[in-house]
Protein backbone atom coordinates (compact mmCIF):
# COMPACT_ATOMS: atom_id res chain seq x y z
CA UNK A 1 0.00 0.00 0.00
CA UNK A 2 1.06 3.48 -0.53
CA UNK A 3 0.02 6.60 1.30
CA UNK A 4 0.47 9.85 0.10
CA UNK A 5 0.57 12.44 2.77
CA UNK A 6 2.14 15.78 4.32
CA UNK A 7 3.42 15.96 7.60
CA UNK A 8 1.23 16.58 10.21
CA UNK A 9 -2.00 16.87 8.32
CA UNK A 10 -4.82 14.62 8.65
CA UNK A 11 -2.84 11.79 6.91
CA UNK A 12 -0.82 11.78 9.81
CA UNK A 13 -3.99 9.26 11.33
CA UNK A 14 -3.62 6.33 8.52
CA UNK A 15 -0.02 6.46 9.37
CA UNK A 16 0.26 6.35 13.43
CA UNK A 17 -2.57 3.16 12.48
CA UNK A 18 -0.38 1.73 10.04
CA UNK A 19 2.48 1.71 12.40
CA UNK A 20 0.59 0.34 15.39
CA UNK A 21 -1.16 -2.62 13.34
CA UNK A 22 2.11 -3.39 11.52
CA UNK A 23 0.95 -2.84 8.24
CA UNK A 24 3.36 -1.55 5.85
CA UNK A 25 3.08 1.07 4.13
CA UNK A 26 5.24 3.28 1.45
CA UNK A 27 4.85 6.89 2.33
CA UNK A 28 4.53 9.69 -0.67
CA UNK A 29 5.12 13.41 0.66
CA UNK A 30 2.61 15.64 -1.14
CA UNK A 31 3.43 19.61 -1.28
CA UNK A 32 -0.27 20.35 -1.29
CA UNK A 33 0.23 23.97 -2.09
CA UNK A 34 1.17 23.05 -5.23
CA UNK A 35 -0.63 20.19 -5.89
CA UNK A 36 2.75 18.14 -6.62
CA UNK A 37 4.60 14.93 -5.87
CA UNK A 38 8.03 14.50 -4.50
CA UNK A 39 8.68 13.47 -8.30
CA UNK A 40 6.95 16.35 -9.45
CA UNK A 41 3.88 14.51 -10.99
CA UNK A 42 0.71 15.97 -10.94
CA UNK A 43 -0.86 15.02 -7.47
CA UNK A 44 -4.46 15.68 -8.45
CA UNK A 45 -4.15 12.39 -10.88
CA UNK A 46 -3.81 10.98 -8.07
CA UNK A 47 -6.73 12.64 -6.02
CA UNK A 48 -8.89 15.21 -8.14
CA UNK A 49 -9.94 16.53 -4.44
CA UNK A 50 -6.28 17.67 -4.39
CA UNK A 51 -6.46 16.63 -0.56
CA UNK A 52 -4.70 14.32 1.66
CA UNK A 53 -5.09 11.24 2.39
CA UNK A 54 -4.77 8.89 -0.26
CA UNK A 55 -4.12 5.34 -0.08
CA UNK A 56 -3.16 3.54 -3.51
CA UNK A 57 -4.48 -0.32 -2.40
CA UNK A 58 -3.41 -1.62 -5.70
CA UNK A 59 -7.03 -2.01 -7.22
CA UNK A 60 -9.00 0.76 -8.73
CA UNK A 61 -8.90 4.66 -7.80
CA UNK A 62 -7.21 5.07 -4.34
CA UNK A 63 -9.22 5.74 -1.36
CA UNK A 64 -9.69 8.99 0.41
CA UNK A 65 -11.17 10.15 3.94
CA UNK A 66 -9.06 10.05 6.62
CA UNK A 67 -11.83 8.32 8.55
CA UNK A 68 -12.55 5.26 6.19
CA UNK A 69 -8.51 4.76 5.06
CA UNK A 70 -7.84 4.12 9.10
CA UNK A 71 -10.76 1.52 8.61
CA UNK A 72 -9.22 0.03 5.66
CA UNK A 73 -5.22 -0.09 6.82
CA UNK A 74 -6.53 -1.52 10.80
CA UNK A 75 -8.81 -4.03 9.28
CA UNK A 76 -5.88 -5.20 7.06
CA UNK A 77 -3.81 -5.63 10.48
CA UNK A 78 -6.95 -7.23 12.60
CA UNK A 79 -4.85 -8.71 15.24
CA UNK A 80 -4.09 -5.45 16.28
CA UNK A 81 -7.24 -4.65 17.64
CA UNK A 82 -7.38 -1.20 15.97
CA UNK A 83 -11.10 -1.46 14.35
CA UNK A 84 -13.69 -4.10 16.31
CA UNK A 85 -14.83 -6.92 13.86
CA UNK A 86 -17.76 -6.23 11.61
CA UNK A 87 -21.49 -7.03 12.92
CA UNK A 88 -20.27 -5.94 16.60
CA UNK A 89 -21.73 -2.87 18.16
CA UNK A 90 -18.19 -1.55 19.44
CA UNK A 91 -17.48 -1.45 15.90
CA UNK A 92 -20.17 1.25 15.27
CA UNK A 93 -19.04 2.81 18.33
CA UNK A 94 -15.58 3.05 16.67
CA UNK A 95 -17.11 4.61 13.71
CA UNK A 96 -19.14 6.81 15.75
CA UNK A 97 -16.16 8.19 17.00
CA UNK A 98 -14.82 8.19 13.80
CA UNK A 99 -17.75 10.54 12.64
CA UNK A 100 -17.50 12.56 15.54
CA UNK A 101 -14.12 13.81 15.12
CA UNK A 102 -14.83 14.18 11.03
CA UNK A 103 -17.47 16.12 10.67
CA UNK A 104 -17.40 17.81 14.57
CA UNK A 105 -13.47 18.27 14.98
CA UNK A 106 -11.46 18.59 11.74
CA UNK A 107 -14.09 20.42 9.59
CA UNK A 108 -14.40 22.93 12.69
CA UNK A 109 -10.94 23.39 12.45
CA UNK A 110 -10.46 23.79 8.72
CA UNK A 111 -11.37 27.82 8.27
CA UNK A 112 -7.89 28.18 10.89
CA UNK A 113 -6.12 27.11 7.76
CA UNK A 114 -7.52 29.23 4.75
CA UNK A 115 -5.84 32.46 4.88
CA UNK A 116 -9.43 34.42 3.72
CA UNK A 117 -11.75 33.21 6.16
CA UNK A 118 -13.17 36.11 8.02
CA UNK A 119 -12.62 37.04 12.04
CA UNK A 120 -16.33 36.59 12.56
CA UNK A 121 -16.47 32.79 10.95
CA UNK A 122 -13.26 32.13 12.97
CA UNK A 123 -14.88 33.15 16.60
CA UNK A 124 -17.71 30.92 15.67
CA UNK A 125 -15.84 27.98 15.00
CA UNK A 126 -13.71 28.65 17.99
CA UNK A 127 -17.09 28.91 20.25
CA UNK A 128 -18.20 25.40 18.19
CA UNK A 129 -14.91 23.37 18.90
CA UNK A 130 -15.10 24.61 22.64
CA UNK A 131 -18.30 22.91 23.25
CA UNK A 132 -16.65 19.81 21.12
CA UNK A 133 -13.65 19.95 23.36
CA UNK A 134 -16.56 20.15 26.59
CA UNK A 135 -17.94 16.95 25.23
CA UNK A 136 -14.65 15.20 24.62
CA UNK A 137 -13.57 16.05 28.17
CA UNK A 138 -16.72 14.58 29.69
CA UNK A 139 -16.43 11.05 27.87
CA UNK A 140 -12.85 11.09 28.58
CA UNK A 141 -13.16 11.33 32.40
CA UNK A 142 -13.31 7.77 33.42
CA UNK A 143 -11.14 6.06 30.49
CA UNK A 144 -7.93 6.53 28.76
CA UNK A 145 -8.89 6.36 25.13
CA UNK A 146 -12.35 6.80 23.09
CA UNK A 147 -12.77 3.21 23.61
CA UNK A 148 -12.09 2.72 27.04
CA UNK A 149 -8.23 1.32 27.57
CA UNK A 150 -7.44 0.19 24.50
CA UNK A 151 -5.76 2.29 21.64
CA UNK A 152 -8.33 1.95 18.46
CA UNK A 153 -8.34 3.67 15.47
CA UNK A 154 -10.63 6.81 16.50
CA UNK A 155 -7.76 8.04 18.97
CA UNK A 156 -5.12 7.93 15.97
CA UNK A 157 -7.79 10.40 13.92
CA UNK A 158 -9.07 12.77 17.28
CA UNK A 159 -5.18 12.80 18.17
CA UNK A 160 -4.00 14.28 14.69
CA UNK A 161 -6.52 16.58 14.48
CA UNK A 162 -6.89 17.52 18.33
CA UNK A 163 -2.75 18.61 17.57
CA UNK A 164 -4.35 21.66 15.45
CA UNK A 165 -5.41 23.56 18.65
CA UNK A 166 -2.97 25.81 18.92
CA UNK A 167 -3.92 27.10 15.23
CA UNK A 168 -7.44 27.86 16.41
CA UNK A 169 -6.11 29.82 19.51
CA UNK A 170 -7.25 26.92 21.94
CA UNK A 171 -5.20 25.39 24.47
CA UNK A 172 -6.45 22.09 25.64
CA UNK A 173 -4.95 21.90 28.77
CA UNK A 174 -8.04 23.78 29.64
CA UNK A 175 -9.26 20.30 29.18
CA UNK A 176 -7.53 17.88 31.55
CA UNK A 177 -8.84 14.83 30.47
CA UNK A 178 -8.26 15.58 27.02
CA UNK A 179 -4.61 16.53 27.75
CA UNK A 180 -4.32 13.82 29.51
CA UNK A 181 -5.73 11.83 26.28
CA UNK A 182 -2.65 13.51 24.12
CA UNK A 183 0.16 12.98 26.32
CA UNK A 184 -1.31 8.87 26.76
CA UNK A 185 -1.48 8.97 22.76
CA UNK A 186 1.74 11.05 22.68
CA UNK A 187 3.85 8.31 24.54
CA UNK A 188 3.17 5.51 22.57
CA UNK A 189 5.87 4.08 20.60
CA UNK A 190 4.41 3.79 17.02
CA UNK A 191 2.76 7.30 17.13
CA UNK A 192 6.27 8.41 18.13
CA UNK A 193 8.02 6.75 15.28
CA UNK A 194 5.17 8.42 13.10
CA UNK A 195 5.62 11.88 14.47
CA UNK A 196 9.52 11.29 14.02
CA UNK A 197 9.06 10.06 10.28
CA UNK A 198 7.32 12.71 9.38
CA UNK A 199 10.04 15.32 10.85
CA UNK A 200 7.33 16.24 13.37
CA UNK A 201 8.65 15.01 16.76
Amino acid sequence: MKLYYKPGACSLAPHIVAREAGVAIDLVPVDLARKEMQDGGDYTAVNPNGYVPALDIGEGPVLTEASVVVQYIADAGPQSGLMPPAGETARYRAQQWLAFVATELHKGFSPFFKPNTPEATKTAQREHLTRRLGFLDAALADRTYLMGETFTAPDAYAFTVLRWAPAAGLDVSTFPNVARFMAAVSARPAVKAALAEEGIA
